[in-house]
């Protein structure tokens, strides 16, 4: 389903993703090592692998945009991006680049969505499961992927606090 978008529309979602990125970059400060590696269970996630996961999927989602702004729309780029922190080991290596890729990727992301006008947030790409999406159905996917990792961050700090 392609979505009308709105001038209204198209700016209040490039707030949403750039406010939601800052609010998910905020929760992996001041955490030592430890608390950075710890895992609630072993089949969940620790801070560094949120951090890993949120890049991968930046890089994922910006691809698509990017795709789909060429007129490169037969199939979109597709990872599964959510077996990553499991396959890899994030939880060895330094948050900081996780962190610097991520913010780097966002700020190309909004300046992408920025360039583009509402016509071109109404053209669509062919995703391999979800068939056709829009650059609009992208960039809320992205926005409500933020909020999903920022909530399981805060709770994650949380439970990191009361275990001290």
């Amino acid at each position: 389903m392609v979505h009308q978008v709105t001038s209204g529309g198209k700016r209040w979602l490039l707030k949403a993703v750039r406010e939601a990125a800052g609010e998910l970059f905020q929760q992996f400060s001041g955490l030592d090592e430890a608390a950075l590696c710890w895992r609630p269970a072993p089949a969940e996630w620790c801070m560094k692998e949120i951090a890993a996961h949120v890049r991968d999927a930046e890089l994922l989602y910006q691809r698509q945009i990017e795709a789909i702004a060429r007129g490169d729309d037969e199939r979109l780029p597709y990872e599964p991006v959510d077996v990553l922190p499991f396959e890899r080991d994030y939880r060895g290596e330094p948050l900081r680049p996780f962190l610097y890729e991520y913010e780097s990727a966002r700020e190309d992301t909004i300046w992408l969505l920025y360039s583009l006008d509402e016509e071109d947030w109404q053209r669509t790409g062919r995703h391999p499961y979800r068939g056709r999406v829009s650059i609009f159905d992208i960039a809320r996917e992205l926005h409500e992927h933020d909020l999903e990792h920022l909530v399981q961050a805060r709770r994650l700090r949380e439970q990191l606090r009361l275990r001290r």
